[in-house]
C-alpha cells in the first residue's frame, strides 16, 4: 500500500480505497452517513470549474464536498 493522498488531489476519473477520516464532530458523523468509511471504493466524477466543490460517487450516490473537508479524508489511490 502507497502513501495516503486525500480525496482532494484525486483527479477526475480516479478510483480510490477510503482509508482514514480524519475529522472530528459533525462533520465527521455527516461522512460516515454519507458512506465515506475506510474500506468503501470511491470515485472522482466532476471537479467543478474552479475546483471546489467536487463531486464523488460513493455506494450508487453522487455526494458533492468542498475541498477543504475533502483534504481530511484520506485514501489509497487506485488510479483509473
Amino acid at each position: 500500500m502507497g502513501k495516503p493522498v486525500s480525496l482532494s488531489c484525486l483527479t477526475n476519473g480516479s478510483f480510490a480505497l477510503i482509508t482514514e477520516v480524519a475529522v472530528e464532530g459533525l462533520t465527521r458523523r455527516r461522512l460516515l452517513d454519507l458512506g465515506l468509511v475506510p474500506g468503501t471504493k470511491v470515485e472522482v466524477i466532476r471537479r467543478s470549474p474552479v475546483g471546489d466543490p467536487i463531486a464523488y460517487g460513493v455506494r450508487g450516490a453522487v455526494i458533492v464536498l468542498r475541498k477543504e473537508v475533502a483534504s481530511k479524508v484520506f485514501c489509497e489511490d487506485l488510479g483509473r
